[in-house]
Formats: structure tokens, sequence, C-alpha cells
């Protein structure tokens, strides 16, 4: 009997889980094709000037390491 009743149980707390985690998608506004698009383009463009950043600080590390071991 113990054993049903905690297979319910879980039962009855995944549907649960279920039914609320839907409610709350349906809550969401999300963003439209076109936002979305250009926040796309943001992150990338970002991403590109860090890495180019980046790349140039490294590559000045690397002049400056290279004067001072010589």
């Amino acid at each position: 009997m113990a054993r049903t009743a905690t297979r319910a149980k879980k039962g009855n707390r995944i549907t649960r889980f279920l039914r609320e985690t839907r409610s709350e998608l349906r809550k969401v506004v999300w963003p439209t094709r076109r936002e979305a698009a250009n926040m796309t383009a943001i992150v990338l463009g970002v991403t590109v000037l860090m890495a180019a950043g980046l790349g140039i600080v490294d590559w000045l590390f690397t002049e400056l390491f290279a004067l001072v071991v010589r």
C-alpha cells in the first residue's frame, strides 16, 4: 500500500510541475523575430569587438615580453 501511495504522489508532483511550467510559459512575453535578430546582431558585434580588443592586448603583451626577454 505504501508504494502505491508514493507512486501516486510522484505522479501528482510531476503533473503539477508540468502544469505550472506550462502556465508560467504562457506569461512570457516573447520577442518578435525582428527584436530577436537585432539582439543577436548586438551580441555578435560585441563579441567580435571584444575578441579583437583582447587579441590586440595579447599581441601588445607578447611584444612587450619579447622586448624584456631579449
